[in-house]
């Protein structure tokens, strides 16, 4: 708990360390994560630095790895995860690491250029065979083309498929080309060959039933056979022309029928054997990568573990004298055993235990990081609290006070059981779940941050289902449990009478006699509010001004709260001088005025009860009238609560004006006699100094004069910012109050524009319209009240932690402390799954 209140001592230590044993000695350290390395090469440039060469060495092996495994998954294989720690490899096992993944990625390279020509060879022969197929059939089942030329027309008819190729006319043989295309460009490709040939070329066209893979793209299309028949050499080139423009692929088609048929006999045999090829590389394929699967894992790990090493090893300077390694690392105090038998081991395991590495620990001036000990459930808590600003070093940490003021205010704005209930449920399954849902859709920014603070999010559902009890709203609606307390005077006569009737809080009062209870009233309802306020007109009324009390009490005390925890501040670092001269006025100010506010109101409330309401004083009047000095007796609500009470609060407003001149000059002055005094103490020991010596300290002293200057300044803005402060920041919480009101009032309007509908009718209609008005209903609800509202609650709690509580005691001025850690390293770049 000491670590979390305030972080944990450091030491900023420096290691020497032998060159032989640096590399397992940081391998050590980097296991147990408990020191942060200083870079002592600040202006080095990072290619200039001594492991460069061993740093880019694991750069290739990451992008050979990467490689691999998106090969792995191509083939929607399995990886397998290590089932334990995996120490960081030897400096010499690296050699052996780096040869085993070259021969891999090489190996697996020349498969697939081995794998791609095969294909095309393959799919350029499964073309083909369509081609000479349907092209036979095309030459089978033509009877006649007619051809229409810019100077005659062909009227030959052809009685067989040989003439195709022979027959003439006025001097011209009739050609073809034969290929396949896409055959989503087919239209296009028939289009272009109609303008630009005129219309005297003939198509035939058929589709190959099969997929065949695009070599381009490795994606399985259509296609469509084609033959274009045309008359002459200029026709000839543009239908090649317009071919290539297609990406059409030719081949060749042999005029006669039995040069057809043997080179399809041909491209069968090729086939074949194209298939058997292919299934044994496809089956060696397979093989490599089902034993790569299994160590992958296991080689990213090693080569993250060695890259991180040499990378911090390059933070290191080379002490060529003394033949060591030197470097610099903040450690926490009691971590510094741990150092040194690591530094032994490490030594140890490099086989040069005979010259151990040493750990000398320095003095230094150095603001050292701030480290706390958290686990899963304090660290999202402990993230809001950074995010604002990370403790100076020793400081007083919010955390363990945010971890319960934080949800308990998000609660009081969100007060809802029933949403307090979903929210606590769907914060459940991700706490119970968070094993199997640590690294899925951890790409997905939204989530992480849902995932990372669902402690914060099944507290703030918990809180919120107490604060819902305390409204008694449930849905909007009250829950009635143990029965009202509310009690009437009159009866059936009553009622009859009059269309409307009074229901008047008098009757409301059990501090009579119990046969005055057993016939008027009932005893306090036992928890929350009472649930007839449900069917009360003035229900917002009585809700909001019990609820705004409430705000400004939980504010008042949070603020006083924080001013104390100020007072720990100056005790631990020794600032005594701050408790006279900056916790006392500001403890003082906030007691005269705030505290006695808090006092008033629970005054008021043990004092009046509902048959006083017309004559009961008003706080707000008073608080203004005490500002002013000012006490009317006229109208009731300006008279005074109490005898003497004009002494009381004059001696209290007295107090708080005294507390503003003396939080504003009390500091400087405190600075000037410490001033004062350090330069007698100094002038006693520099009597005999020369001249040049007295021109310098005159300049000194106006640099110090300077620098009270602005100690009167800052000391200046603070005084007015905590003195308006806690007026604003009063007023700041009765966001509890507002947003409380706005998530009631929207809850309302749901139930009753939305599911009323359906619970407004009778019979089986009833029921299906239930139904069907549930799904909008619940949609709303979960969009608009559970996010949006929930999200509005939680950034105003956030800044109430942040500006009106935080800003009493805390600076936020520090640095975190990041160790160097293997297991924070392999967490913050996770492998794909």
């Amino acid at each position: 708990m000491a670590t979390i209140f305030r972080s944990e001592e450091m030491t900023l230590s420096q290691l020497y360390l032998q060159p032989d044993a640096a590399y397992s000695t940081i391998a050590e350290l980097g296991e147990l994560g408990i020191v942060q390395f200083r870079d002592l090469n600040p202006n080095v440039n990072a290619f200039q630095r001594k492991f460069v060469n061993e740093v880019r060495r694991c750069e290739e092996m990451e992008r050979k790895l990467r490689f691999l495994e998106g090969e792995i998954k191509k083939d929607e294989l399995s990886l397998t995860e290590p089932h334990e720690n995996l120490d960081a490899p030897k400096a010499r096992e690296m050699i052996d690491l780096e040869a085993i993944i070259d021969k891999l990625d090489h190996e697996l390279k020349e498969i697939n250029t081995n794998a791609d020509a095969l294909m095309r060879n393959f799919n350029e022969l499964t073309e083909l065979k369509y081609n000479l197929a349907m092209t036979q059939a095309f030459f089978q089942d033509a009877q006649q083309i007619g051809m229409n030329s810019s100077e005659n027309i062909l009227e030959q008819n052809l009685d067989s498929v040989d003439q195709y190729s022979t027959t003439v006319t006025v001097g011209m043989k009739l050609g073809f080309l034969s290929g396949v295309i896409a055959r989503d460009r087919m239209n296009g490709f028939e289009r272009m060959l109609w303008r630009v040939c005129r219309g005297n070329v003939y198509l035939k066209q058929a589709e190959i039933p099969q997929l065949i893979e695009d070599p381009l793209t490795g994606e399985k299309i259509h296609k469509t056979v084609f033959v274009v028949f045309f008359q002459g050499e200029q026709l000839k080139t543009r239908v090649q022309k317009i071919c290539e423009g297609f990406r059409a692929n030719i081949y060749p088609c042999p005029e006669n029928s039995n040069d057809r048929r043997e080179l399809a006999m041909g491209v069968m045999t090729r086939l074949e054997d194209l298939n058997v090829i292919l299934r044994q590389t496809h089956d060696h394929r397979q093989r490599v990568l089902l034993e790569t699967s299994k160590t992958i894992r296991t080689w990213q790990i090693k080569v993250k573990k060695i890259k991180a090493i040499y990378h911090t090893m390059n933070m290191f300077n080379n002490d060529v004298a003394r033949k060591c390694l030197i470097a610099e690392c903040w450690t926490p105090n009691s971590q510094i055993q741990t150092v040194q038998l690591a530094l032994r081991k490490g030594s140890e395991l490099s086989g040069s235990g005979s010259v151990s590495s040493v750990l000398n620990r320095m003095i230094t001036d150095e603001q050292p990081p701030t480290h706390h000990k958290l686990n899963k459930f304090t660290q999202g808590f402990q993230n809001l609290v950074d995010a604002y600003g990370v403790a100076t070093y020793r400081e007083i940490n919010p955390m363990p006070f945010v971890l319960i003021t934080f949800p308990f205010l998000f609660a009081v704005m969100f007060g809802d059981a029933g949403h307090g209930l979903v929210v606590t449920s769907f914060a459940l399954w991700m706490v119970l779940k968070e094993n199997s849902l640590k690294n899925k859709w951890r790409k997905q920014e939204v989530w992480t941050i849902f995932f990372g603070g669902r402690y914060i999010i099944l507290l703030m559902g918990l809180f919120s289902i107490y604060t819902g009890l305390i409204y008694n709203d449930v849905f909007s609606k009250s829950i009635n449990i143990f029965g009202s307390s509310w009690r009437v005077k009159f009866g059936d006569e009553t009622l009859n009478k009059s269309d409307t009737v009074i229901l008047e809080p008098t009757s409301y009062n059990y501090s009579r006699t119990s046969e005055y209870r057993q016939m008027y009233s009932g005893a306090p309802y036992p928890f929350g509010l009472d649930p007839v306020w449900q069917l009360a007109e003035n229900k917002i009324t009585f809700t909001n001004s019990a609820k705004m009390k409430f705000a400004i009490i939980i504010g008042i005390i949070q603020m006083g709260f924080g001013v104390f925890l100020s007072l720990w501040n100056h005790f631990h670092f020794r600032h005594y001088h701050g408790i006279l001269v900056e916790f006392l006025p500001q403890i003082i100010f906030l007691a005269c005025i705030f505290f006695y506010l808090i006092i008033l109101i629970f005054y008021k409330w043990s004092m009046y009860d509902g048959k006083d309401a017309t004559s009961a004083p008003s706080l707000l009047i008073h608080l203004i009238n005490m500002m002013l000095l000012s006490y009317p007796t006229d109208p009731p609500s300006s008279t005074k609560f109490y005898s003497s009470q004009r002494a009381l609060q004059t001696a209290l407003l007295g107090f708080a004006v005294i507390c503003i001149p003396w939080l504003l000059v009390g500091k400087p002055i405190y600075k000037m006699l410490q001033k004062i005094k350090q330069e007698n103490l100094s002038t006693t020991t520099m009597n005999d100094q020369a001249s040049n010596d007295i021109e310098m300290n005159t300049h000194n002293n106006h640099h110090e004069q300077v620098d009270m200057s602005e100690v009167w300044v800052e000391q200046g803005i603070h005084t007015i910012e905590y003195f308006l402060g806690c007026i604003s920041h009063t007023a700041s919480y009765l966001r509890l109050w507002a947003l409380s009101l706005a998530h009631a009032q929207l809850s309302e309007v749901l139930w009753h524009m939305v599911f009323q509908i359906g619970l407004s009718m009778n019979g089986y209609l009833g029921g299906i319209a239930s139904f069907l008005v549930f799904m909008p209903w619940s949609t709303l609800t979960v969009f608009i009240l559970l996010l949006m509202e929930g999200l509005s609650a939680f950034l105003h709690a956030l800044r109430l932690h942040w500006v009106e509580f935080q800003s009493k005691f805390y600076k936020g001025e520090g640095y975190p402390f990041v160790p160097f850690s293997f297991k924070t390293i392999l967490e913050e770049t996770p492998f794909d799954t």
